[in-house]
Parts: structure tokens; C-alpha cells; sequence
């Protein structure tokens, strides 16, 4: 008997090859990803360690999709397999993560899960944010790194990349400023969709915005629309 969880299922048949994930990332992918479920997708994983985790993707998504593993290891390459791609390199790297995406990008899901030093996953998100689709996703694994001082964090450490999560919850809404000097609009606003906080995993949703964020007003089955909430200055309760 099945749990209908894939990722929990699938723990029943990994083979000689290490996987380690935390317990809850399960549940989480199992929500989190089943729009995704045997879609034919590109898809980049930061950090292969001992490859456990190749044969879980390849498994869960389309047979046509194009999966492309990083890892700094260069022993990593031997779990290289036809319609798989390892390539060795460093995550904070931007040169190496410009050809990764002109080679294989761009692409629908990305998960850092490879160093978890602060300058790693800042690098690897200012880098590869831009290659990823309309509509895709980037999960950045095991974030209570932030937390802890040799990794580069701390408990509201500026440099923590979960500091930076915060910042950007700040860009994603940066069309409603009504402060310009101190919070002038973010580009990021126009195509970031969502921020979401999981324990020790951050989800950024990508969905580019064509126009402004609107107000609908509908009554007696006549919509209207405005953008006036972009405009008001000085804005006060309307409760």
C-alpha cells in the first residue's frame, strides 16, 4: 500500500545511493509540486553529494525532461546518465552559472540544496532568478543555515539569506510605496508572485506581471477596475 505521497513512497525504493532531505520537505514537495507531477520540465538541482536524489526527480517528472545537477565535486560527474547532466563547478560562481543557463537553461524549477553559506545562496539567486520561467519556482533547501554564524548568518544577521528572503517579501510589494526616497519601486515587483516560509525551506514564485496590480469592484454582475491604490498618497484607513 501506497502513502499517495510520492517523495514518501519513493524512500521504499532508493537504491545504494545516498539521499538525505529533511523529514518535512516531503510533505511539503508533495503539495508544493503537483502541478509539476510527470510534466516534461527543466529542472536544476544545486548540490548532488552522493546522487541520491537524481533518480527521485527523474522519476517524479516527464520522461522528456531536461535535468541538469551542479555540484563542486568533481567525482559527481560519474552519476551522469543519458537524459541527465552534472556539471562541476561553484555555486557562487557567476560565469559558471551564465553557461549553466545558456547551456541548459532556461528553467521551470530550480532548488539550491548545495553549500547553504550565505554567499552561496545569495550568489546563485541574483544569478539564476532571471533564468527562470514565467510561472516557475525556486526553492532554496535548508535555510536554518541562516541561523548559524560559521554558514555566514545568525539570529537577524544581516547577511543571512533569510534576511534577504524578508527584503525581498519588501521588493514584492514596492508598487504600493508611498515613501519614495526611503522604499522606491523594485523591478523585482513585476515578475516576483510569492515568498513563502517553510521551516528551514524558502519558495519563490515567479509570474511576470504585464500590468500593475488593480482593484476589481463588482456589483450587480458589473466589474470595474482601478489602479487608484497605486496613486493615493498618503494613505489612510478606507474602513
Amino acid at each position: 500500500m501506497t502513502s499517495g505521497n510520492y517523495f514518501r513512497d519513493y524512500l521504499l525504493l532508493t537504491e545504494d545511493k545516498l539521499m538525505t532531505k529533511m523529514d518535512h520537505y516531503l510533505d511539503v514537495y508533495h503539495r508544493l509540486l503537483a502541478p509539476w507531477r510527470s510534466q516534461d520540465i527543466s529542472f536544476l538541482e544545486i548540490g548532488v553529494w552522493k546522487g541520491g536524489s537524481i533518480k527521485m526527480w527523474q522519476d517524479y517528472f516527464g520522461a522528456a525532461s531536461r535535468l541538469t545537477f551542479l555540484d563542486i565535486d568533481p567525482a559527481c560527474k560519474t552519476f551522469e546518465v543519458p537524459g541527465i547532466a552534472v556539471e562541476i563547478g561553484d555555486q557562487s560562481d557567476h560565469v559558471f552559472l551564465q553557461n549553466i543557463a545558456v547551456t541548459h537553461g532556461p528553467f521551470d524549477i530550480i532548488i539550491d540544496d548545495g553549500g547553504h553559506k550565505m554567499y552561496q545562496q545569495k550568489a546563485s539567486f541574483n544569478a539564476l532568478w532571471p533564468q527562470l520561467s514565467d510561472g516557475g519556482l525556486y526553492i532554496v533547501e535548508d535555510t536554518h543555515s541562516s541561523y548559524w554564524p560559521g554558514f555566514g548568518g545568525g539570529f537577524r544577521a544581516q547577511k543571512s539569506f533569510i534576511e534577504f528572503s524578508k527584503d525581498l517579501v519588501d521588493r514584492m510589494h514596492s508598487w504600493y510605496t508611498d515613501q519614495d526616497e526611503l522604499f522606491p519601486f523594485h523591478p523585482i515587483a513585476e515578475e516576483l508572485s510569492s515568498v513563502q516560509f517553510y521551516d528551514s525551506m524558502v519558495v519563490f514564485e515567479k509570474k511576470l506581471k504585464l500590468e500593475p496590480p488593480k482593484t476589481i469592484v463588482a456589483r450587480n454582475g458589473v466589474v470595474t477596475e482601478s489602479r487608484k491604490i497605486l496613486e493615493v498618497r498618503k494613505r489612510k484607513s478606507v474602513f
